[in-house]
């Protein structure tokens, strides 16, 4: 094993091209510096310097050693900075509605992680219900969070408005019992259907449930059922249906807040914040 010190000292030596010199710029005494270069030698198996009256210059090996002592003694270096730097790694535990998690990821996350990288940015997904909730627990340090009201203790991002969507050309939505595919409980859309469904509307059936805007897609897409989809992810292989006309449950507008742990009002997670709506801002 090569040692840094060793390291050291050998390219004081060869810089100096003498070692009384070498020994002043290393504070070594010109023996104990001899030494070194010595157990220098021994460790590789090879001479490294000629001596002669008018100092030391370097075998082949020793030019060849001097390179990756270069290169040894320059990741040394960084790596001790970088372990210095993070000594005091900072953890941001930040929750996101599972059906945007790619959105924010693309619009403001990547960009922190390669920005910050002495925070380890954790993130986990939930519906919002959910994440209210644990943000309260103290699972974590940050949420966004999707409410039919404006946010009392949150800050608003933007509003989010969805539509009653059905198979273009299908015939799901003219059933008397209405299939549905709804996100899971606990999520503030779902929660607003059954909220806004009156006994006298036809009765609804949840074929299917879950956190995926692309499985609810896709179930209204095959005209399995109908569902309440951001007017963003609509397209051309559905229809927009009326609420009123087709005897629908009326579906508010909904925001995106951010919901900040008042134990976790760092610098770091007032950058992610920052970066967060400055991305946001762009795109609404």
């Amino acid at each position: 094993m090569l040692k840094i010190e060793l390291l050291e000292s050998f390219i004081a030596v060869a810089e100096c091209g003498n070692m009384s010199k070498a020994a002043e710029k290393v504070c070594r005494t010109p023996s104990a510096l001899s030494l070194q270069i010595k157990k220098l030698e021994e460790s590789v198996g090879q001479p490294l310097l000629l001596r002669d009256n008018r100092g030391v210059v370097l075998t082949e090996s020793g030019k060849t050693l001097l390179n990756y002592a270069y290169k040894m003694i320059q990741l040394n270096t960084q790596a001790l900075d970088e372990l210095k730097d993070c000594q005091n790694r900072e953890v941001i535990r930040l929750g996101v509605p599972t059906d945007y998690i790619t959105y924010y990821l693309d619009n403001g996350l990547l960009e922190f992680v390669r920005e910050f990288t002495c925070i380890e940015l954790v993130i986990d997904t939930d519906v919002s219900g959910n994440l209210y909730k644990r943000l309260h627990q103290g699972e974590f340090d940050l949420i966004v969070a999707t409410h039919w009201q404006p946010p009392v203790q949150g800050e608003l991002l933007f509003e989010r408005r969805f539509q009653w969507v059905a198979a273009k050309h299908g015939s799901a939505h003219k059933r008397e019992t209405i299939p549905m595919a709804l996100y899971p409980e606990n999520c503030p859309i779902r929660a607003q259907v059954f909220a806004n469904h009156q006994l006298s509307m036809r009765p609804i059936n949840v074929l299917l449930s879950t956190p995926s805007p692309q499985a609810l897609c896709m179930a209204v897409e095959n005209d399995l059922a109908i569902a309440p989809i951001a007017e963003f992810r609509i397209n051309d292989r559905m229809q927009i249906l009326d609420p009123i006309a087709h005897d629908l449950p009326s579906l508010p507008v909904f925001n995106e807040s951010l919901y900040l742990n008042p134990d976790s009002q760092t610098e770091a997670c007032e950058q992610l914040i920052t970066l967060l709506k400055a991305n946001l801002k762009v795109l609404n």
